[in-house]
């Protein structure tokens, strides 16, 4: 176990528990809610990152004993929040949950990496592995779909779509790399799927879910492009939804339906080598933050999420 500290903006190593290794105190690190264990079967294999030693779940507890390393002023416990527990100036991580990062990076770029920039991106980039020259469509232009699109303008894709239900995110979505756009209440007597295969001459190469509705999934499914099309599923349903798929079609049609949960990405591997296409200004991560704010206004900084009106805004802990 670690406990960490946030000093001037940076997530630093204040002290490593026993058998901990890989980091040391005064490392500069970023947490993450998806495990990676690099030595269960899930964290070698090279075909997923979804660790076996680990997975992935809702808990209140430390990952390896169920227990909490919070308590209030009255001894009281304070649960832990999906392994990260970041809205505080000192937390208690998991190994698992951490990776070390090269320290000249700034901590309000990095942060974006531990969770929502990070599994667009790596959506496109490794769970797809979108490819030159490639048509790509993304249902849901918030942050997630607009750094699907980033990862996909990185990839190389040369037609990005997006679709949306309001007009104004296609203007926000071209800094992005969005080429085309789709509003999905202005489809007259077509669906928003049939309007995407008439765009794109049979279907795109690649669709991406980002909203968290069973009925996008769907519509996504529909306008991939029959032989080889991909529709990966980001957004966050509610528990219990369901998908209707004829099962003749999904024979007859050769296209794959996949979800990808943190992007696909292995932290301790994909974390630094995002970090270093940032720095060498590839991957431009400066563009997603929109608010920058301190820990008192966390509230204002949530209504601002709730409204709609941020991408991305980063809370400091200290001046």
């Amino acid at each position: 176990m670690l406990t960490l500290g946030f000093p001037w903006g940076q997530l630093v190593v204040e002290s490593v528990g026993e058998n901990v290794d890989g980091v040391v105190e005064g490392d500069v690190v970023i947490p993450h809610f998806l495990a990676d264990c690099t030595e269960c079967v899930g964290c070698r294999s090279k075909k997923g990152n979804l660790c076996s030693a680990f997975p992935f779940k809702i808990s209140p507890w430390m990952p390896r004993d169920q227990t909490s390393r919070f308590k209030d002023l009255r001894g009281e416990t304070i649960h832990h929040f999906v392994s990260v527990s970041s809205f505080s100036e000192y937390t208690v991580l998991d190994i698992a949950h951490v990776v070390k990062v090269d320290p000249t990076v700034p901590p309000n770029r990095a942060c974006l990496l531990s969770c929502g920039v990070s599994t667009g991106v790596g959506a496109a980039w490794r769970t797809a592995n979108v490819e030159v020259g490639s048509t790509v469509v993304i249902f849901g232009l918030g942050s997630i779909g607009l750094a699907v699109a980033e990862g996909a303008r990185l990839c190389g894709a040369t037609r990005i779509i997006g679709v949306d239900v309001i007009s104004e995110k296609f203007e926000i979505g071209k800094r992005f790399g969005v080429t085309e756009f789709v509003n999905s209440k202005n489809c007259g007597d077509k669906s928003v799927s049939q309007i995407i295969i008439d765009m794109t001459d049979g279907g795109a190469d690649y669709c991406f879910e980002c909203v968290g509705l069973a009925s996008l999934v769907q519509e996504a499914y529909a306008c991939c492009r029959k032989g080889w099309g991909k529709t990966i599923v980001l957004g966050v349903d509610q528990p219990g939804s369901q998908l209707s798929l004829s099962s003749f079609e999904v024979l007859h049609s050769g296209k794959i339906l996949m979800g990808s949960l943190f992007g696909g990405l292995k932290a301790k591997s994909d974390i630094p080598i995002l970090l270093k296409r940032y720095m060498d200004k590839e991957l431009e991560l400066d563009k997603f933050v929109t608010h920058e704010m301190k820990f008192e206004e966390i509230n204002s900084a949530f209504d601002l999420l709730i409204k709609g009106k941020c991408l991305r805004c980063v809370i400091w802990m200290g001046e």
